[in-house]
């Protein structure tokens, strides 16, 4: 049996009984448009990164993975997110080009989930970004060799400094092993909490990365 200090039990009638029920959620035809509309509301309540999303992809040999990151960029054209693209997504999404990610927004009690295929942006895209990048964070990104064992605590600290000094007052540009990624979405569905578990699922599929969305309602 789940330990109720650390797991809460399954909720009760009463709990069930005056959960919230928002009304029509669905508001637009277009899921990037929804999304956007979602993304904004949760702004307002959630109290760090509402642009967060777990990112998971497979690996050569199709084992799976995920992590949080944060959503940079956000268009019909998809989801454009930074990295080290030597790192273990950057692998992985080299070996196996496709994606999906999680936004969950507990203040609003809703959910969006992408899945498609992944593409790297263009040079122009990541240098721009990349100079909107605190001074520090930019320093960051040349020396951190994310995913890979680090010799000791201190070590990036001192490799952060060296690299400083190097740059000195001098810009400080987009390192080789840095770049972004777009997911361009075949799949969107959207989830929002109803009372008594009876959830509304609401899906948008498509044929490739340009095909006209269809809709789906699904059961919770």
């Amino acid at each position: 049996m789940a330990d109720d200090e650390l797991i809460p039990p399954s909720p009760s009638e009463e709990a069930y009984a005056v959960d919230e029920d928002q009304g029509d959620v669905f508001t637009h035809d277009d899921p990037i448009a929804l999304f956007a509309e979602w993304l904004t509301l949760a702004k307002k309540s959630e109290p760090n990164d509402a642009n967060a999303m777990a990112l998971a992809t497979v690996d050569a040999e199709g084992q799976p993975d995920v992590r949080m990151v944060l959503l940079k960029d956000l268009d019909q054209a998809g989801l454009t997110f930074y990295t080290n693209i030597e790192s273990a997504k950057g692998e992985q999404l080299a070996s196996v080009a496709k994606a999906a990610v999680c936004f969950h927004w507990k203040t609003i009690r809703r959910q969006v989930r992408f899945r498609g295929p992944v593409i790297p942006v263009s040079d122009e895209e990541a240098d721009a970004y990349f100079k909107t990048r605190a001074r520090s964070a930019r320093i960051g990104a040349w020396v951190s060799a994310q995913s890979r064992p680090m010799a000791g605590k201190l070590s990036l600290a001192k490799e952060a400094a060296l690299k400083a000094a190097q740059f000195g007052l001098g810009e400080v540009p987009r390192p080789p092993h840095w770049s972004g990624y777009r997911i361009v979405p075949t799949q969107i569905e959207f989830w929002v909490n109803r009372p008594f578990r009876l959830h509304d699922r609401k899906v948008f599929l498509r044929e490739g990365t340009a095909g006209e969305w269809r809709t789906e309602k699904l059961y919770p």
